[in-house]
């Protein structure tokens, strides 16, 4: 069912923030008037999936134009069921009663005592039902404002304007497969905005990515001109918490110039772009090193020194990378490098790496971790293997003066590999990788890669 989103609107924000709202629904009438919107016919978004990225894209919208009942309304889709453990329970009443404007909000709301029963163990909470007071289960530091939650998902889509997939990629083929049969019935054509960033590895008939837009499109049948996908370097919560951020939306002209319009607020600046596919692959490509990354940082108690190591290694195998998937690689060099050094920074997969390093988890425990969500990092470093060891792919070795697959020039690709999926190593072999004295300088790797034909156009299933 579908609760009720109550809150401040106008100029303040439920989680306590101000927003100008000149011009807002003067670019809201205008968004509609692109999707031909008629007065008294809301536009519906729905946002499925409810990680950390998802529900700040959804709280966004909801922030900027949920004012305007009348003609606009946003939900998300997650699945019921999940229940809220008691240290997280403990922990998010910590959060409610250090926010005044969060405590007052729940009191009037008659909201608060749940959370005082969650937190003395006489109650369960459920993660869709504290979404609704404004609180991600893979982000409780950040409180969010309140949003209209759903739990099921016919009732979520079958008459959504714009679907907003916030899924890990692990799971969008599924979810979107069950989706279609729901829209066999539809008349108008929604539009789908991705924000996953994980890839999958197809090898036959030939080797390719699959990008999670491809997979929704193989999913639905939707036109590919309907299905774009948004990303850039950024952090959730500090997106929220109006940290300047901005970025990309990719795909076909006929919405992307509209939509980014739409989605643009003061603090967060998005652009577009049209190269749909090749964007996705580069924010899957940096979650894979970005897990090295932390192990590195964790192994050398953040030696400066060993960190400038790794990121010269990793940077020089990304854009090899890159030469075979793009066929103007350094056009990407900016996007890709920015967005990989916020992730080193600050995000989930960097994280990962350094509790490997710590012990506190192992690659036994998977990939979906309590708190954060999914980690699709290690997924990403699978595809990235399995694609690049393709002997189709082979290329010449200067120095050996033989062809080998490219996996072979990526070392940094291939410890985590073994690290991560084979898990036939410790997390102690990316510090022995970046120390093996063979270890070609990162620059020949950079120069083979650009003296060499090597774009590969079918790898993104572009011929």
């Amino acid at each position: 069912m579908v609760s009720s989103a109550q809150g401040d609107h106008g100029s303040m924000h439920s989680n306590g923030s101000t927003y100008n709202s000149n011009g807002t629904e003067e670019r809201l009438d205008e968004f509609r008037s692109v999707l031909g919107k008629p007065d008294g016919d809301l536009l519906k978004i729905v946002s499925i999936g409810a990680g950390a990225w998802g529900s700040v894209f959804a709280a966004l919208l909801q922030d900027a134009y949920g004012q305007f009942r009348e003609k606009f309304q946003i939900r998300i889709w997650r699945r019921a069921g999940r229940s809220v453990d008691r240290s997280t329970a403990e922990h998010l009443f910590e959060v409610i009663n250090s926010r005044e404007d969060v405590l007052r909000r729940l009191i009037r709301r008659c909201a608060y005592l749940k959370y005082v029963e969650g937190r003395l163990g006489d109650r369960t909470l459920y993660a869709d039902e504290i979404l609704r007071d404004g609180f991600c289960l893979n982000m409780i530091d950040t409180p969010l404002c309140p949003l209209k939650v759903v739990t099921n998902l016919q009732e979520a889509v079958w008459d959504a304007d714009i679907v907003i997939n916030g899924l890990p990629s692990t799971e969008t083929r599924e979810v979107f497969e069950e989706i279609s049969r729901y829209w066999k019935e539809r008349i108008t054509v929604p539009i789908i905005i991705s924000l996953a960033k994980g890839v999958e590895a197809a090898l036959d008939p030939i080797p390719r990515i699959i990008t999670p837009t491809q997979m929704i499109q193989c999913a639905t049948g939707l036109p590919v001109e309907n299905i774009l996908y948004l990303g850039g370097p950024n952090i959730a919560s500090e997106i929220y918490n109006k940290e300047y951020a901005n970025a990309r939306i990719c795909g076909a002209e006929k919405w992307r110039k509209s939509l980014a319009k739409f989605l643009r607020q003061p603090h967060f600046i998005v652009w577009d772009n049209s190269d749909l596919v090749t964007h996705e692959v580069m924010g899957g490509l940096k979650n894979v090193y970005a897990i090295g990354a932390g192990m590195v940082a964790s192994l050398t108690n953040e030696s400066a020194t060993s960190k400038s190591v790794y990121f010269s290694h990793c940077t020089s195998e990304m854009i090899f990378i890159t030469h075979l998937l793009a066929e103007e690689p350094e056009r990407l060099a900016g996007p890709l490098l920015a967005d990989t050094y916020v992730t080193l920074l600050k995000g989930r997969n960097a994280w990962y790496g350094q509790m490997l390093a710590k012990g506190d988890l192992s690659p036994d425990m998977g990939d979906s971790i309590k708190g954060k969500g999914m980690i699709q990092g290690v997924s990403a470093v699978g595809a990235f293997y399995a694609l690049l060891s393709q002997p189709s792919l082979s290329i010449m070795r200067p120095d050996q003066n033989k062809p080998v697959v490219p996996v072979e020039l990526c070392p940094i690709l291939k410890t985590l590999y073994k690290i991560l999926i084979k898990r036939e190593v410790s997390v102690q072999a990316i510090l022995q990788a970046l120390r093996d004295e063979t270890m070609n300088d990162p620059r020949e790797r950079i120069e083979i890669a650009q003296s060499h034909a090597f774009y590969r156009p079918s790898l993104l299933s572009k011929s």
